[in-house]
């Protein structure tokens, strides 16, 4: 018979390793893949059982799927959540986590700063709905303030932020918010649950996109919503299940293969990361580079507050989009992919991808220029990626302001 999990609290690094498994009858090593759209029942009884709630088995891959269980028990065990339900990616996550608690006649607050996609569920998807919205500065706590003096019902907000790594104050926002009657939804995909938890600091939601850090390979979409056994027994997975944003089998299959690593992956990513935001730093051709475990960052305190490190993303600023793409497209190493968290770095221009449509006015707000460049860290030797960006760099002129100060 094999060996079951100490019942003792386990460190992230054995959870990702071990956490979650369940095993067949063959008792395989690696978790098994269940490729299978179904499952079959021993008699009718037990499929009106299994139906009614009355057994547990398996139905439908839809609603449950032994590999995509693994998956979620592992995440849930890291992040330190009562329940995990995994999606196909992780908008699906983000989209489910609010439809399925929102109503017409809600109202959301959420920070401004947002994912392209997210910020576009906010201001054009729930107000089709009849969903109020309202957008705040996250960095602000007069402006969260004055947006609880109304009852709301839910929260999203990301911190770090894509792209500008804006911090938000977690505990102090929580306590707000929960005294307006919201459940504060909490986009932790920039961190993962190694650098932040988001549950310690008052967040009753946290979502991700297991695109990125997780599978970490850029194989696979996926994402995951983790909450408290009753919201998401009760209000997630009615929603999921008859709304189908389930996951294959296969893609958290490779995920589950990605997380073993996730401990050794993010660390490393982490420190090269700082060294290139140093290294960015210092270019007279870039006007500023962010890095929330930096002094130059406007919320390094905060930051280090709730973070265990800085995280795996630069964003700097080199004056204009000419300069922008002449960088990207001057990269010899460096990919240009509007992906992160991959072991391989890669450049993405904002203005023009991930928040083109947003807006010019909305991308002012949010700091957003159009020379802005996002950069996310890999596992190459660091020294190879400022050496290609070096050359990058080269190719652009000094910034009047850079010129003046020298």
């Amino acid at each position: 018979m094999p060996r079951t999990l100490p019942d003792i609290p386990l460190r992230p690094a054995t959870l990702l390793v071990r956490g979650g498994q369940n095993r067949s009858s063959f008792d395989e090593m690696s978790e098994a893949l269940h490729l299978t759209s179904g499952f079959m029942y021993e008699s009718a009884g037990q499929a009106e059982d299994t139906f009614l709630g009355k057994a547990q088995h398996f139905q439908y891959s839809r609603f449950g799927n032994p590999t995509i269980e693994a998956l979620q028990n592992k995440l849930a065990a890291l992040e330190g959540a009562e329940a995990c339900r995994v999606t196909a990616s992780g908008m699906a996550a983000v989209h489910a986590a609010m439809l399925s608690h929102l109503k017409a006649g809600d109202r959301v607050v959420a920070s401004r700063a947002l994912f392209g996609s997210c910020h576009w569920i906010v201001s054009t998807l729930l107000p089709r709905y009849g969903i109020e919205t309202v957008f705040v500065d996250g960095a602000d706590l007069d402006a969260w303030r004055d947006a609880f003096r109304t009852p709301t019902q839910m929260v999203l907000l990301e911190t770090p932020s894509n792209p500008m790594l804006d911090i938000v104050d977690l505990r102090a926002v929580c306590d707000l918010a929960h005294a307006a009657g919201a459940v504060v939804v909490v986009d932790n995909v920039f961190a993962t649950p190694l650098l932040q938890r988001p549950m310690e600091f008052g967040a009753d939601v946290v979502v991700y996109s297991a695109t990125k850090h997780f599978d970490g390979q850029g194989r696979v979409l996926g994402g995951a919503v983790l909450g408290s056994k009753a919201w998401v027994n009760d209000v997630l997975q009615p929603f999921i299940r008859n709304t189908g944003p389930s996951i294959s089998p296969f893609n958290a299959w490779v995920i589950l293969k990605g997380l073993e690593t996730l401990h050794l992956r993010v660390p490393a990513m982490c420190a090269n990361a700082e060294r290139v935001a140093d290294f960015l730093d210092a270019r007279p051709e870039v006007v500023r580079a962010l890095y929330p475990f930096r002094p130059s960052h406007p919320q390094e305190a905060l930051a280090r507050r709730q973070m265990t490190a800085g995280g795996t993303l630069v964003t700097f600023d080199v004056g204009s989009k000419e300069n922008a793409f002449a960088v990207l497209d001057g990269l010899r190493l460096v990919d240009i992919s509007n992906n992160l968290g991959d072991a391989r770095s890669m450049v993405t221009h904002p203005a023009t991808t991930t928040h083109m449509k947003v807006g010019a006015e909305e991308r002012a707000r949010l700091g957003i220029t159009d020379g802005t460049i996002r950069l996310s860290v890999g596992l190459e030797d660091v020294a190879d990626v400022i050496e290609d960006l070096s050359q990058a760099l080269d190719r652009i002129a000094r910034p009047a302001h850079r010129q003046a100060a020298e």
